[in-house]
């Protein structure tokens, strides 16, 4: 087994970029065209690197929910969550970011990366309402580098296909994990409840 544990290493066994275009496609800001993916998107995932390491962080609401604000400057909404605030964190240590935008049955994604910062503004978090609920704070990313990935990893994952879905019945409910990480660490959890409940929850916690 080989290590590759350098560039050169890699570009020998890996053919240039195919084709120009893949080099093209790469910019420093978002067009007019990009603009349209990242509107229209309902879903991302966020990718910071701190000092305890690396994280990825969905982030969702209706499509629009993702601000261009210029050309080189996106912003993204942060809503209720758990409070663990790992994407936060590493943000304030390291502020390079990635993104993916997902768009349910497109099989193009969206790139982008750049330098984010955390901005906690009345009016500004306001303008993000939903439910009448503010945003928490907002993520503004200086844009660097935005790329648009074409349709093979959608693909052959089949991630759009509904005849590839697997019912949720066959993977541990939320209660289920919650009780075994309780009980991880000394405590009762009743996940049948927590199961029963959880819809109800979600509506009422949700924003």
């Amino acid at each position: 087994m080989q290590i590759i544990d350098s560039i050169e290493k890699l570009e020998a066994i890996y053919s240039t970029p195919v084709g120009e275009r893949s080099l093209w496609k790469e910019i420093d800001h978002v067009n007019e065209l990009y603009r349209k993916f990242i509107e229209a998107s309902p879903f991302l995932i966020l990718a910071t690197c701190g000092d305890n390491g690396v994280d990825c962080s969905p982030r969702g609401d209706p499509p629009g929910f993702v601000r261009v604000v210029a050309p080189d400057c996106i912003q993204i909404p942060d809503r209720r969550g758990n409070n663990r605030l790992d994407s936060m964190r590493n943000i304030i240590q390291h502020p390079e970011v990635g993104i993916i935008f997902l768009i349910p049955n497109v099989g193009e994604t969206i790139r982008v990366s750049g330098r984010a910062e955390i901005l906690v503004d009345e009016a500004l978090c306001s303008s993000f309402t939903i439910k009448g609920k503010p945003a928490s704070s907002v993520l503004s990313i200086k844009v660097q580098k935005v790329y648009y990935q074409c349709q093979k990893a959608l693909a052959r994952s089949r991630l759009w296909d509904a005849e590839s879905y697997i019912e949720r019945s066959e993977l541990p409910s939320a209660g289920q994990m919650a009780k075994f990480f309780s009980a991880q660490h000394g405590t009762e959890f009743d996940a049948e409840s927590y199961d029963e409940n959880y819809a109800e929850h979600m509506r009422q916690t949700i924003y």
